[in-house]
């Protein structure tokens, strides 16, 4: 049998590449999106007689367990055809109603494609003439962009609509054992192609492959670790490209300094259940009494879901000697901010819900259509996986968060992955937080210390003895395309 794997723009490119390498006895054995377009897997002198034979011991186990067996109806050629042609209409189905590909950003740069709003603070920049990375940043929303982010769509909901429009496979027992011995086949030879890659870059280039191993063990994407491959210039020095790299992640991470408390404002602090919000708001609290008075500050809550919810800042207000209200809807909320107009800073603490919760776009429509200027600051706990973190991203993006603030980083084993989130997200970090002292464990962001700190923890794991078979599945896709 022989395999082939093609790149191409879309589909119908791929296919015909396909028919023109094996010609019309080509089976498909995969196809799936990648950056920059799809990939295919082929082959040719497919080994039919194998999937009859696998058929036909289903056939038998069926019968011995349910008393008889389940026919593919016109012979097992015919039903494999079959197969094919609803594995073909699958994937055709998908590309119809899959939505757009994910898009390239260059960190840094001014735009619109990232959740903040018009309200951002000032990032800082990074040095000029300083190399650009090309992320591939996931789209903040399923489906179609150019829609009204004021009410966005819960995540629950697009799955179910995406679930009842999915083609569904036949329960038939045979034709479920012929699909799974495809799908072993094609993750077998999906595994050694990437692994056949993978070992092929590394004895070309070993100082690049050093480099994508070591940023991969600190959690960062793959995204940004084949970005920082491409643009350190120093090809033959490991140690050299390493530093090299880390000065290029320092640029490319934006800050927006001690921006709370220097500017004040109504400000609300938003996130996902469990990531800090009360806690950091204390602290921030505490920073802006000590600097201007508690008389210059007022709390307010709109956590109204959870029994006992608004105890704990009623707690640290009172720590404080500062006063804290709850507001029950959005008008209660504009009230407030009218009666704390001689206040510099209010801020404001809301409800922990999940991301995916349909609750979340009441709460956020609260936050944008009062008449007062409420800046949103998005709180990501720095010990959650990178996929997570991009899901609150998309989820959040409505509230048009104008930056963002580090949670539990005392708590995290690597910081790659948020890392790699606020510069998919062009999120300037705030504030960093690294433990549960008031106000003490809350300081202004700085990009080199994190990365630093970053750096710190990767060499107190074993990220870099993973396998080249691990590193080559995390690099999937990835690898044939590289310059």
């Amino acid at each position: 049998m022989k395999i082939k794997r093609v790149f191409a723009e879309d589909m119908r490119s791929a296919m015909r590449q396909v028919r023109e390498s094996h010609g019309a006895d080509a089976v498909i054995l995969s196809s799936r999106r990648v950056e920059g377009g799809v990939e295919v897997i082929s082959a040719v002198d497919y080994d039919e007689q194998a999937v009859r034979e696998a058929v036909a011991r289903e056939e038998r186990r069926t019968a011995r367990h349910a008393g008889g067996a389940g026919e593919i109806t016109g012979g097992g050629a015919d039903g494999f055809e079959r197969l094919l042609a609803r594995a073909d209409a699958d994937a055709a189905a998908r590309e119809d109603t899959a939505p757009a590909g994910g898009f390239s950003v260059t960190v840094g740069d001014d735009g619109d494609e990232g959740p903040a709003g018009d309200d951002k603070p000032a990032p800082t920049r990074r040095r000029d003439g300083a190399p650009s990375l090309a992320l591939d940043y996931e789209r903040f929303a399923g489906g179609d962009d150019s829609g009204d982010d004021d009410d966005p769509e819960p995540a629950g909901t697009r799955r179910t609509r995406s679930a009842s429009n999915r083609i569904e496979w036949t329960q038939e027992p045979a034709m479920q054992a012929m699909r799974e011995e495809l799908r072993t086949l094609r993750s077998l030879f999906e595994n050694q192609l990437t692994l056949m890659e993978w070992q092929q870059m590394g004895r070309a280039t070993p100082a690049r492959a050093t480099l994508m191993r070591r940023l991969h063990g600190m959690g960062f994407g793959p995204d940004v670790c084949r970005g920082l491959a491409d643009a350190v210039t120093s090809r033959e020095d490991p140690d050299h490209a390493w530093r090299e790299a880390m000065s290029l992640v320092t640029e490319h991470v934006a800050t927006s300094d001690d921006e709370i408390i220097e500017r004040g404002g109504a400000v609300a602090v938003v996130g996902p259940t469990g990531v800090g919000k009360t806690t950091t708001v204390a602290k921030l609290a505490a920073r802006f009494t000590l600097r201007h008075g508690r008389n210059q500050v007022a709390l307010v809550t709109t956590d109204n879901f959870r029994i006992g919810g608004q105890e704990q800042l009623r707690n640290f207000a009172r720590i404080l000697g500062v006063p804290v209200h709850a507001a029950a809807d959005g008008e209660e909320l504009a009230e407030l901010l009218d009666d704390f107009s001689d206040r510099r800073l209010v801020l404001i603490d809301t409800a922990g819900m999940s991301q995916r919760d349909m609750r979340l776009a009441e709460q956020m429509r609260a936050l944008k259509d009062g008449a007062h200027r409420i800046r949103p600051y998005l709180v990501l706990s720095a010990n959650t996986q990178l996929p997570t973190l991009m899901e609150t991203l998309r989820a959040f993006r409505a509230v048009g968060p104008v930056g963002c603030i580090l949670s539990k980083v005392d708590e995290a084993a690597s910081l790659g992955g948020v890392l790699t989130a606020v510069m998919r997200g062009r999120l300037p970090i705030a504030y960093v937080a690294d433990g549960q002292r008031v106000p003490e464990d809350l300081r202004p962001a700085r990009a080199d210390a994190l990365v630093g700190e970053a750096e710190a923890l990767a060499a107190d794991s074993d990220g870099e003895n993973e396998d080249d078979e691990s590193l080559a599945v995390a690099f999937a896709g990835s690898l044939a395309r590289q310059g």
